[in-house]
């Protein structure tokens, strides 16, 4: 019959792969067949507590072996997994918990077990490390045998929540089935293939890269955070073919001393996201990191790399692109009413394809808003151009509207970025008596840089139109992020709201 479960993934792998290496970290590493063993364990342990298909299974833990078991656990028992930031403030934590009723909370050692448990009123709260291994050792090794499908909610996976309370993101056993699928292909993954994840696994991507390079018999060298100095050495030491970070992680680490002293030529295939890559740094890079660099992109609603920025068009195009669909979705340019734009023409970037979440966990006001005219909508603007090449213009909630004009707060952030003092910057829109809307711009200088308003004006002039350049500039000492380092642009509106007036 036709079947497709995540768990099943690592059971194919283990049984082709079953000694070598599917996770290796600082401390330690597990087989292909060790991995599926406690998986199948950890499985049987949860349906032996009474966990029943449909059930919310929540995680509070960093990158470890232990929590990957938990993971695949939680798949091959049909069961539905929350993963939960451990950085979030204790309220949205709360908010989780109760929010998807959860049964269980898997956590880490120096979390709070008595807190974890009132907050999510679960019948069990267990704890990674010699408890976990002690629950696992009684519990049997057998594949369950289960009836999961296809269309099964499989993660309820929440969004940072830079506007609003977090959304839970539901994304069934296809969605992440096909885009591993499609991973394998596009990114050519082979059983050879080793890569370093620093990136947390309770993020989306993570998960993505984690199910990618298992399914396809890769080894995972797994990292709990990034240290430049710990990623250099890693990657010459175990010979890291592929690696996925922010453009921030490869600047530290092209600055990084010890980089000159490492064999960093196993790298074939590097891959950034969750912003542009500056073109300078993005050609020495090429020249002295890895030979490719591709930029991928995507939500968490689209489980996630939706696009791709293709190395022979990354240097050739000017602005915010974020290239073209991967092979299993469409993109599109969408207007108010529904009607698809040509190329060109700005509009609503919307989504379709086997990877787009089901919904919204409780909220079908939101669901049916996100899925109008059969697409879902993204909430960012952008155009195609004439090759086929989505630009990312703006969020629709930051557009600003000035003086009758329309101005990209991520055009003008971009000219900030490339000012020498400028260490962070964000462009919000405050009301104002006379133009509506004015531009401000909210600046962080780099460690020891010094620069007034009339400096920053001044390069702007250079770059923008009269109507984008800040009508007043906000130094700050930090920004306000999420807990995945998302800004928060509602803080820095209230902050601002009356600073041309009540």
């Amino acid at each position: 019959m036709g079947r497709i479960a995540l768990g099943d993934l690592l059971r194919r792998s283990a049984r082709r792969f079953k000694d070598k290496n599917a996770i290796v970290t600082p401390s330690g590493a597990i087989t292909f067949g060790d991995l599926d063993d406690k998986a199948n364990r950890f499985a049987n342990l949860l349906l032996g507590q009474g966990a029943k298909p449909g059930d919310r299974i929540a995680t509070i833990c960093s990158n470890s072996i232990d929590f990957i078991v938990a993971i695949f656990g939680i798949h091959k028992a049909g069961l539905v997994w929350v993963p939960i930031n451990r950085a979030l403030p204790a309220d949205d934590r709360t908010y989780i918990l109760k929010h998807t009723e959860a049964v269980m909370v898997i956590v880490d050692r120096d979390i709070d077990i008595g807190e974890a448990s009132g907050i999510a009123r679960a019948p069990l709260v267990l704890t990674l490390g010699s408890e976990f291994d002690a629950r696992l050792s009684g519990a049997s090794e057998v594949e369950p045998d289960l009836p999961i499908h296809e269309r099964d909610l499989t993660m309820i996976m929440y969004t940072s929540g830079t506007t609003s309370r977090p959304k839970g993101v539901m994304h069934c056993n296809l969605a992440v089935y096909s885009t591993v699928m499609c991973n394998i292909g596009e990114w050519m993954v082979t059983r050879d293939d080793r890569i370093l994840i620093v990136l947390p696994l309770f993020h989306v991507s993570a998960h993505c890269l984690l199910t990618t390079f298992l399914a396809a018999g890769a080894t995972v060298v797994l990292h709990d955070g990034f240290e430049p100095d710990q990623v250099l050495t890693s990657i010459e030491r175990e010979k890291v073919t592929f690696f996925v970070g922010l453009p921030m992680m490869y600047a530290a680490m092209m600055e990084h001393p010890a980089r000159e002293g490492l064999d960093l030529s196993s790298l074939r295939y590097c891959i950034y996201a969750m912003a542009p890559m500056p073109g300078q740094l993005l050609r020495r890079l090429l020249k002295e990191f890895c030979p490719t660099f591709v930029l991928s992109s995507g939500q968490t609603e689209m489980y996630p790399s939706t696009m791709m920025l293709r190395p022979e068009q990354q240097l050739l195009k000017e602005g915010n692109y974020w290239g073209e669909p991967s092979i299993v979705n469409d993109v599109a340019i969408m207007a108010d009413d529904g009607i698809l734009l040509p190329p060109g023409q700005i509009g609503e970037i919307v989504h379709r394809g086997p990877n787009v979440m089901l919904g919204y966990y409780k909220d079908d006001a939101a669901t049916a808003h996100s899925r109008r005219f059969g697409w879902h909508h993204t909430g960012d603007l952008g155009v195609i151009d004439d090759d086929g090449q989505l630009l990312f213009v703006d969020r629709l909630k930051d557009i600003i509207k000035s003086g009758g004009e329309n101005v990209a707060s991520v055009k003008v952030e971009q000219v900030l970025l490339q000012c020498p003092p400028v260490a962070n910057a964000a462009v919000i829109g405050v009301p104002h008596p006379r133009w509506e809307e004015a531009v401000v711009a909210v600046v962080m200088l780099k460690p020891e840089a010094a620069a007034d308003a009339a400096e920053i004006l001044g390069h702007c002039r250079k770059a923008l139109a009269p109507h984008e350049v800040p009508k007043a500039i906000q130094f700050v000492d930090d920004m306000p992020l999420t807990a995945t380092s998302k800004l928060r642009k509602v803080e820095l509106r209230d902050r601002f709201i009356n600073l041309f007036g009540d």
